[in-house]
């Protein structure tokens, strides 16, 4: 059983790896009216459409060089479609089928443009029953970074983690961390004698992270997170759902996180998927980077300003499809932060 903080062999900064896994790079999210969701990440959050067909849309940021960092595709329910991983080459794209598939783990090859803008790609059922997806090929845009006159809603700038609610934390974190070779920057953990880990923060580039475990119902979704150039992008966004009368989509924040130490608001889509926009935490890239421990009993770990943190926010995600559309069943975890004082 591994623990944040044990020895990591490390070449440039990264774990030793069974493949070159380089950051969060998509998600593909299930939605139950295309043009409702439309209205609600373009018109009003910012995002860019790269593509429309008549069953989706892409979505790209502000910084964005890529086709995409988000899918949405008509759905007769609401559900994740997969995750998706940029890895270094079509030869790190090879080594992750094979791993997957020695693994046991359901495995599809796709097609170059089998998925809108993108080269070759492997789809996974992975062994906590996440669909995910690696490629190492895109189909490149004009990065509108210096567009100022063009930026809107929160002024996204790239996708930024995956948060992922897990039934055993530990066993996800054994995972991530000792055979995808993640490195873990915080994570949360009770108080003698129980030493249950509740949540963990993992990276492959150098920032908090690219996927956060959180004890919950699950395998299930809890948010998407988007990074925004300043905090004054994400409290101007709150002013326009004000505005245009889309505040009853914000969940939680404005607010400040004791891990991470980032300034965030939490949304609800139309369909109920939540979204993070996200700034301002920090460097974790040097190669004696020691993760920081947080007890579950510190009210600041998930807001550092002490802010009650709504119920729903533990409790509801969004559920996943296999890779053959069908619901990925779900199990509750012994314990959680809700569960505690």
């Amino acid at each position: 059983m591994a623990r944040p903080g044990d020895r990591q062999v490390l070449v440039g900064g990264k774990a030793r790896a069974p493949f070159d896994i380089v950051r969060a790079a998509h998600a593909e999210l299930l939605v139950t009216d295309l043009g409702r969701s439309r209205e609600f990440y373009v018109d009003q959050l910012g995002f860019i459409a790269t593509e429309e067909t008549g069953g989706a849309i892409y979505l790209r940021a502000q910084e964005d060089r890529h086709h995409h960092c988000l899918v949405l595709r008509q759905a007769a329910r609401p559900s994740v479609g997969h995750l998706a991983f940029l890895v270094a080459s079509d030869e790190e794209l090879e080594l992750a089928a094979r791993f997957s598939e020695a693994r046991g783990c359901s495995v599809r090859r796709l097609e170059a443009e089998e998925e809108a803008g993108q080269g070759p790609g492997v789809r996974v059922q992975d062994p906590l029953g996440f669909p995910i997806e690696y490629f190492s090929r895109m189909a490149k845009c004009e990065s509108l970074l210096q567009r100022y006159d063009l930026g809107r809603g929160a002024r996204a700038q790239r996708i930024d983690h995956f948060n992922l609610h897990v039934p055993d934390v530990q066993a996800a974190f054994d995972y991530y961390y000792t055979e995808l070779g993640f490195r873990c920057s915080e994570y949360i953990e009770g108080d003698e004698p129980d030493q249950t880990l509740y949540a963990a923060w993992l990276f492959r580039k150098p920032n908090v992270h690219d996927v956060a475990l959180t004890a919950g119902r699950g395998p299930r979704l809890h948010h998407l997170g988007f990074w925004t150039a300043d905090t004054d992008g994400i409290v101007h966004l709150c002013d326009i759902l004000g505005s245009t009368g889309w505040h009853h989509h914000i969940e939680r924040g404005p607010g400040r996180h004791g891990v991470s130490n980032a300034f965030y608001l939490y949304l609800r889509d139309p369909d109920g998927h939540r979204v993070e926009f996200y700034t301002a935490d920090y460097w974790t890239g040097d190669p004696d980077w020691e993760p920081k421990r947080w007890s579950v009993n510190d009210d600041r770990r998930r807001s550092y300003w002490g802010h009650q943190v709504p119920e729903r926010w533990y409790r509801e995600s969004s559920e996943l499809q296999d890779l053959e559309g069908r619901p990925v069943p779900t199990s509750d975890p012994p314990a959680q932060e809700l569960t505690l004082p």
